[in-house]
């Protein structure tokens, strides 16, 4: 499975952003699609995931309400859409994926497969 994530960039605080990542080399049906992030010194932190066959969603605390996760499966891709952007959003975002569905999503050690990571910074 390769993972390529991409829609990173520079933002005003209020503003918003849309992260993809195209998943390709395997059948997805079952797997786990998970956004995490990671700020300078700090550790890798979840922020959402999804199933690719549908049914199941899950968002950190701290973007519930601002940050939605979506799949266009004919794609192969899941999306992240980030609105009301914080500075402390600012990280560089990851997705991954996870051959089966886990309610351990959130934890990064899950996860198999790993795109290169997107920028994202949010100005005050």
């Amino acid at each position: 499975v390769q993972l390529q994530a991409s829609g990173g960039g520079l933002v005003q605080a209020g503003g918003y952003l849309r992260l993809s990542c195209v998943a390709s080399g395997g059948t997805f049906t079952d797997h786990a699609l998970g956004w995490f992030r990671q700020a300078p010194g700090k550790e890798r932190e979840f922020v959402a995931a999804t199933r690719w066959g549908g049914g199941r969603l899950a968002y950190a605390d701290s973007v519930k309400g601002r940050f939605t996760i979506s799949r266009d499966n004919a794609k192969n891709t899941v999306y992240l859409q980030m609105n009301s952007l914080k500075p402390e959003d600012t990280s560089v975002y990851y997705c991954a994926d996870r051959i089966r569905w886990t309610l351990n999503y959130g934890r990064a050690s899950e996860y198999d497969y790993w795109g290169q990571g997107t920028e994202v910074t949010v100005s005050s």
